[in-house]
């Protein structure tokens, strides 16, 4: 199926959309990484800015995990390193949310 053509002008809005949401993900992982934004504030959104993040790409936003780090946690957790924020289940968003239990 080939993509529809746009005119300049919406090509040029779909653009600026997509430059604001990576923005937003953008401030959102910034957040997480300093401890601002708790973890169970960002798994409770369910709007499509978040929904697309890769669980991968949140925990290497959490502070002291790396990527060798989050790849053992995904292992552990049984979550694919594919998996996006919306398609985690019941179960997995619950076992990573035991792990990173919310600081008071």
């Amino acid at each position: 199926m080939a993509l529809p053509a746009l005119t300049p002008s919406q090509r040029a809005e779909a653009l600026q959309k997509a430059k604001a949401v990576r923005k937003e993900r953008g401030d959102l992982m910034a957040a997480l990484k300093a401890g601002t934004l708790p973890l169970t504030d960002l798994l409770a959104r369910e709007d499509a800015v978040v929904g697309k993040i890769r669980v991968r790409r949140v925990l290497e936003s959490l502070p002291g995990i790396g990527a060798v780090r989050a790849g053992q946690l995904l292992a552990d957790l049984g979550i694919s390193e594919t998996r996006r924020v919306q398609g985690l289940g019941s179960g997995q968003r619950a076992r990573l949310l035991a792990l990173f239990p919310p600081k008071d």
